[in-house]
């Protein structure tokens, strides 16, 4: 009587506490571009689409459940490990494993916008971009959001003030410094360069490096330009970025460079071609981590 008692009793106790654990979980409301979502604080098991949002969970130090595998950049390789699921590509998510997962929350980016309807049937799904117009504040913005979520809100500010501090400087220095510069995309042998409003125009705007070229015009994959062409705008500094050592190609920037036309170049003539960190820059931009190594990469200018 008293074992059968006290197993009842124990049962009791335990759907007690399971309910009380449940009505005490906290929901933020998020209102994003492409709609609003309840999600619970401090979720258990998270999916992960964007390199930027990944990387900042990391510095978090928040685990994750899936990640897509298929172009993680090499700082966040620990991700490859059979731990973490592979949810497909960045365009196309494998949606059966994901429902597998049974996520508390999905976290995407633009290259997820066309299937977002589909995850947030799965799950409460929150999109986060980087606007190109305004990176500082769509990336403070973003890492606001999710300290709030994880509980990480001091973390934040403490990091923000110091990547504040850090682009500053280098705004200041490049103000001094006066040079012109143009952003360069190699892609397995093309080039195309990208301006202010351009999604690398960080560069020109928060960083405050001068544009060689004010009249780019702002498309995805960049304006598709000549070596003729370099020779006539004739920059100071040239940020390149390798996007075929990303996406996949057989010919490097480095080779792309090699140019008899490029050695025209005032850029070229005074050592100013600076090869950026392109996984960061190209596929994994917005996050913690990755705008720290843009501020390495910029920072190269001045060293």
């Amino acid at each position: 009587m008293n074992k059968t008692f006290s197993i009842a009793t124990l049962i009791l106790m335990m759907v007690a506490v399971s309910f009380s654990a449940f009505a005490q979980q906290e929901n933020i409301t998020v209102v994003h571009e492409l709609g609003e979502v309840q999600a619970a604080k401090n979720p258990q098991t998270v999916v992960v689409f964007d390199y930027g949002l990944l990387d900042t969970l990391d510095s978090f130090g928040v685990e994750v459940a899936g990640v897509v595998k298929s172009s993680l950049p090499s700082y966040l390789g620990k991700f490859r490990a059979d731990q973490y699921a592979d949810i497909g590509t960045l365009f196309e998510p494998n949606f059966e494993r994901i429902y597998e997962l049974q996520p508390d929350l999905i976290l995407v980016s633009g290259r997820q916008a066309q299937v977002f309807a589909e995850l947030n049937r799965i799950a409460p799904t929150i999109y986060l971009t980087i606007d190109t117009q305004d990176y500082w504040g769509s990336f403070s913005s973003n890492l606001r959001l999710l300290g709030e979520i994880f509980d990480r809100r001091e973390l934040v500010e403490s990091e923000l003030a110091g990547i504040k501090d850090a682009i500053d400087a280098i705004n200041a220095q490049a103000a001094g410094l006066g040079s012109s510069a143009l952003i360069l995309m190699a892609n397995d042998g093309s080039l195309s360069v990208y301006g202010p409003g351009s999604r690398f125009g960080v560069i020109h705007k928060e960083f405050g490096f001068l544009a060689a070229d004010s009249n780019i015009e702002v498309v995805n994959h960049g304006q598709n330009v000549s070596f003729e062409y370099l020779v006539q705008v004739n920059p100071d500094l040239i940020f390149v970025i390798d996007r075929a050592a990303t996406a996949g190609g057989s010919i490097s920037a480095q080779q792309v460079m090699d140019n008899p036309l490029v050695r025209m170049v005032e850029a070229y003539r005074n050592d100013n071609i600076y090869y950026l960190n392109s996984q960061v820059w190209y596929t994994a931009s917005g996050g913690l981590v990755g705008t720290k190594i843009m501020v390495e990469d910029l920072k190269a200018v001045f060293q």
